[in-house]
């Protein structure tokens, strides 16, 4: 089954987060019509765990506290990290010369059926095979 959109790290992190930063506000609007679709969203185990980490790391939020943000989006399509999706990483990273990490995202996101992959850290606008990179965080 396939989702339309393949949410990153950073656009979670900042929906979850408060500063006066706009994107975090942006952030929490974009990811709210998310939740009233069931099989709209997905996100890889790789995100959870980078949210996680970064939860406590930044936003100084408790191991428990943020278990319970981070737990929410198990709700979401989850993309397992496996032998597979390892394989089909390298791929990816080969044919668009991208870093590791993100490499993974993407794969994550083309094996989701993701037509987009909301995120900041790719260019916008550029197709990985079926997917596309959209930042939804965009501040005109």
């Amino acid at each position: 089954m396939s989702v339309e959109v393949f949410v990153d790290t950073n656009v979670l992190y900042y929906a979850n987060t408060d500063s006066p930063d706009p994107r975090h506000a942006l952030a929490r609007i974009r990811i709210e019509p998310l939740w009233s679709e069931p099989g709209k969203a997905a996100v890889s185990v790789q995100v959870l765990q980078e949210l996680h980490v970064n939860l406590i790391r930044k936003a100084n939020l408790t191991p428990a506290d943020s278990a319970q943000r981070v737990s929410h989006y198990l709700a979401w399509k989850v993309i397992d990290n496996d032998r597979l999706l390892l394989a089909a990483s390298f791929d990816v990273q080969t044919r668009w010369q991208l870093s590791y990490w993100d490499s993974l995202i993407v794969a994550a996101a083309q094996r989701a059926g993701a037509a987009q992959l909301w995120t900041e850290d790719l260019g916008e606008g550029q197709h990985y095979g079926n997917v596309q990179a959209f930042n939804p965080l965009r501040v005109s």
